[in-house]
């Protein structure tokens, strides 16, 4: 009897996950995140950190974002400012306990606005945030091969 075996592909492939934990301690060249317990944090690394560079850095180094937010309709030309403090604001609380989540950019786009990001999940949370605060209709679009997360918010 003949025996096939099947290399079984992940669903999603994120280059940017490590498949292995990092030796700790550790600590991020760039933004000073620390690894510990096997997460990312803004704790103290202490004595004997490795510098290495984590993966949110990785993507604002390379410009590979994780997540992108397009902002389109009358009520953005009108309001941006404000738009935009919001989702700074979003970003700030959600980097207080998760080092990897950061605004990438923030781009004017043939009357739209686009936003990109390190980390899906903070795609997805600024788009809530945007719907929660201004009212309006948000989309997701979540990439079937490459864990990338496309946003789409508007208001007329």
């Amino acid at each position: 009897m003949l025996r096939h075996e099947q290399l079984l592909q992940e669903r999603v492939h994120d280059a940017y996950k490590r498949g292995a934990k990092l030796p700790e301690p550790a600590r991020c060249r760039d933004c000073g995140a620390a690894y510990r317990n096997g997460r990312w944090t803004w704790k103290p690394a202490g004595e004997g950190a490795r510098p290495v560079r984590c993966p949110a850095c990785r993507r604002l180094r390379e410009g590979m974002p994780a997540g992108y937010i397009r902002l389109s309709g009358g009520y953005l030309r009108v309001h941006r400012e404000e738009i935009v403090r919001r989702m700074r604001r979003c970003e700030a609380a959600e980097k207080r306990a998760h080092p990897l989540q950061r605004i990438m950019a923030v781009a004017a786009e043939r009357g739209d606005l686009v936003v990109t990001t390190t980390d899906s999940h903070l795609a997805r949370r600024i788009g809530e945030a945007l719907v929660k605060a201004f009212k309006g209709s948000a989309e997701y679009a979540y990439g079937r091969e490459d864990n990338l997360l496309r946003v789409g918010w508007s208001r007329d």
